[in-house]
């Protein structure tokens, strides 16, 4: 049976701003080493399976996902265009659905693109046992081993305590959202609450029908999109009448929460969502006094602390645990605890952008495919 991963490009990174920016959004950047968070997503989908990714990407994205795939000598089975963002769960069911009419029997191993994960040997050991349960008609999901009472991730709490020497799916028995400081170090004290990935393992014939069952207008909407829908080039439009009528909801709201067939599998390795400045600190090497830094940079008595140079050289003295980010049209300076917030300044700087003159914050070859997008419209 084939594992065919779908890859979801879509996504803003506004608590990644001002470098993640709505046309060059977090999954772009390469933040650490070499390859942005979706190259890395791309070569972590190669290590697991011989089938070529299904890409879901927003349109006005495409020409960057093409780029950056091709780049690395990759390519893809299908590259799907949304023409609005429907989140999680209508995204899915296109891939699903056009996965469906070529593999009837494939299982789609589900994975956003602007996450990180260090061990690749042992997220092929943990995609196995999925793919395992998955075939006999299990919706799985990973669930990661909390190092920490995180309040900024959902929760998976499984039928039993989890064993982390042990990689095998375990039936769910709740869906928690972000908890507050005491529950979280509750879940943690349990031994049967792991973070949620985002990632899921299942059929593609099994995920429709458990939209037929639990979300039918949703199936019913992207099922027209894709009917209707068109290439063009590379690329696969679905039906924006179709696609836009569809109710946006997550896949854990839409079908994991509602279903009786959820299984986790626990991840227990380096992983992180990169959902923020401090996020990016974390997972990044470090100096000897706990630095982070990239671009003109200049510390003294720094420590703990993430600074980022884009064309200037930024200089920081006396300081400590704190993010600064420095581009072409704006700075931003804040605590590293308060990083996440980094999204309200993001809200204010494009309500003024309008009139607010300045060269371009994203890469020449950024602008370039802009350009290219506008004479192809």
């Amino acid at each position: 049976m084939a594992l065919v991963p779908v890859i979801l490009c879509g996504g803003s990174g506004s608590r990644l701003w001002p470098l993640s920016r709505d046309l060059y959004p977090k999954q772009f950047l390469t933040l650490t080493g070499t390859l942005s968070l979706l190259q890395a997503t791309v070569k972590r989908a190669a290590a697991v399976s011989a089938e070529n990714p299904i890409l879901v990407s927003n349109e006005a994205h495409r020409f960057l996902v093409a780029e950056q795939v091709s780049s690395m000598g990759a390519k893809w089975s299908d590259l799907i265009l949304e023409p609005v963002a429907r989140n999680t769960a209508p995204a899915i069911a296109a891939a699903a659905l056009r996965l469906q009419a070529t593999q009837p029997d494939a299982v789609m191993l589900v994975m956003p693109s602007d996450q990180q994960i260090d061990d690749a040997g042992q997220f092929a050991f943990a995609v196995k046992a999925a793919v395992e349960a998955a075939e006999s008609g299990r919706l799985v999901t990973f669930g990661v081993q909390p190092t920490f009472p995180a309040t900024g991730y959902g929760y998976i709490r499984a039928t039993e305590r989890v064993n982390p020497s042990v990689v095998k799916a375990l039936a769910v028995a709740q869906f928690v959202e972000k908890p507050d400081e005491q529950k979280a170090q509750g879940f943690l004290q349990t031994g049967e609450y792991l973070w949620n990935s985002g990632m899921f393992v299942f059929k593609a014939s099994t995920f429709i029908q458990a939209l037929e069952r639990h979300a039918p207008a949703m199936l019913s909407a992207v099922r027209k999109a894709v009917d209707a829908g068109k290439h063009d080039m590379d690329f696969f439009r679905l039906d924006k009448v179709a696609f836009e009528s569809s109710p946006s909801d997550s896949i854990d709201y839409a079908v994991m929460e509602k279903t009786d067939r959820a299984s986790v599998v626990s991840l227990n390795l380096g992983w992180n969502d990169v959902g923020a400045w401090d996020a990016v600190w974390d997972i990044s090497d470090k100096d000897a006094n706990g630095n982070v830094s990239s671009g003109d940079v200049v510390m003294h008595n720094t420590r703990n602390s993430l600074v980022h140079a884009s064309g200037r050289l930024v200089s920081t003295i006396g300081v400590e645990d704190i993010v600064v980010v420095e581009t072409a049209d704006a700075v931003m300076v804040a605590r590293k605890d308060r990083a996440q917030d980094s999204c309200i300044a993001m809200r204010r700087f494009a309500a003024g952008s309008a009139t607010r003159a300045g060269a371009s914050p994203l890469p020449t070859s950024v602008v370039k495919l802009n350009s290219r997008m506008n004479s192809m419209r």
